[in-house]
């Protein structure tokens, strides 16, 4: 197959665009991780917060490291291991299903040696690259059901449901991205229509079977949904509504212009103020003005990866790349200030290149790695 075809490296330079949005992210979420660290410090580490500055600064180091490694591989050869590592991901998947980690009363995190590791982060980047893959290989006969939609939603479906039995929010914004993928493919618009209402379904039976999870929606939606949820519980601002209640305070304490750096006082409140709601805490530090740069940097990267990056890319994998890659990576981005802000139910998911993690940071960089390789490709 030409997908399979090894071409040049590109002779190219990446989008610098990407690249600095990239950098002032990262850069951003150095500085805002060692002020929202400090409580958690205090209470786990006897106060040292620059140990996990130096962590966090290290998995900095490391991301963008393997970003620059992927920048440099050609796409094409990613593309031709793309369904061993598809296979290798959701084995991983169901093994820590089995013998992972339970944190939350869910399963996402496999023990290996001395280190977690989040199997859904490896799945992500592995499904855009097969998904990519087949969108090219079927373009002669895309409108076909049986040869073309059966195999590339059969290969969607189990990595989704693998991802969504633990973690629900992470597999749907995946499952955005790649129905987005294949909307630029031309797959018949009806057939994706079929895949977001069986999605729908399977997110609602989920629901159902996790109390936690239907508890989060209905203390969102202010309504009750579910027969296995408890209303004392969801309706109360000091139980399910304490996240959302003390990340809208965050955002009200830091105005137009902010408290300033380091002054929050929502971190010693806020579960995770690291992570799960560190754009609440930019928010109150740095103020609308903070919050509205932050989310610039995210547009910056969806304008210049599919107005430029995924328009002019020199084929149809490199296309399909860009927008998966794109629209995923800022879809975690508007997520979670959507969280945070209360437009949109809790869900856990990270800012990409600001929160403090670790697997997350890795697959968010072998995947702007992927696209800045693409944009050498662009003339």
């Amino acid at each position: 197959m030409q997908i399979l075809t090894l071409k040049g490296q590109g002779s190219g330079p990446v989008d610098k665009f990407v690249l600095w949005s990239v950098l002032l992210l990262s850069a951003v979420g150095i500085v805002a991780v060692y002020s929202a660290i400090a409580y958690f410090a205090a209470t786990a580490s006897d106060g040292n917060t620059e140990r996990f500055l130096f962590k966090h600064s290290f998995r900095v180091v490391i991301a963008l490291t393997v970003m620059g490694f992927f920048s440099v591989i050609n796409y094409h050869f990613l593309a031709k291991l793309s369904k061993i590592a598809l296979i290798v991901a959701v084995g991983l998947l169901l093994l820590t299903q089995a013998v992972g980690v339970v944190s939350g009363g869910a399963a996402r995190w496999l023990a290996i040696g001395g280190l977690q590791i989040q199997p859904s982060d490896f799945a992500r980047v592995a499904l855009l690259l097969y998904v990519s893959v087949l969108l090219t290989q079927k373009q002669a006969y895309i409108k076909s059901f049986s040869k073309s939609f059966i195999p590339i939603m059969s290969w969607i479906g189990v990595t989704i449901i693998a991802i969504g039995v633990s973690d629900l929010s992470t597999s749907l914004v995946i499952l955005t991205a790649v129905m987005v993928m294949c909307f630029v493919g031309r797959i018949n618009i009806g057939q994706i229509i079929l895949v977001g209402l069986v999605g729908l379904l399977l997110a609602y039976i989920m629901l159902l079977t996790s109390p936690q999870r239907a508890a989060r929606v209905e203390s969102f939606v202010g309504i009750k949904l579910f027969p296995n949820t408890v209303a004392e519980q969801v309706f109360d601002n000091q139980d399910e509504g304490y996240q959302a209640e003390q990340a809208l305070l965050a955002i009200a304490n830091g105005g137009l212009t902010g408290l300033g750096p380091g002054k929050s006082a929502q971190r010693d409140f806020l579960p995770a103020p690291y992570n799960d709601f560190i754009f609440a805490i930019i928010a109150e530090e740095y103020g609308v003005v903070g919050a509205f740069f932050l989310l610039f940097l995210y547009i910056l990267i969806l304008f210049r990866g599919l107005l430029r990056i995924a328009r002019h890319a020199p084929d149809p994998l490199g296309l399909f790349l860009s927008v998966g890659i794109v629209v995923m990576l800022t879809m975690y981005g508007f997520v979670h200030a959507g969280v945070s802000s209360n437009l949109l139910p809790v869900t856990g998911l990270p800012l990409p290149f600001v929160s403090y993690g670790g697997t997350s940071m890795l697959a968010n960089g072998a995947m702007v790695g992927i696209l800045l390789n693409i944009s050498r490709h662009v003339e």
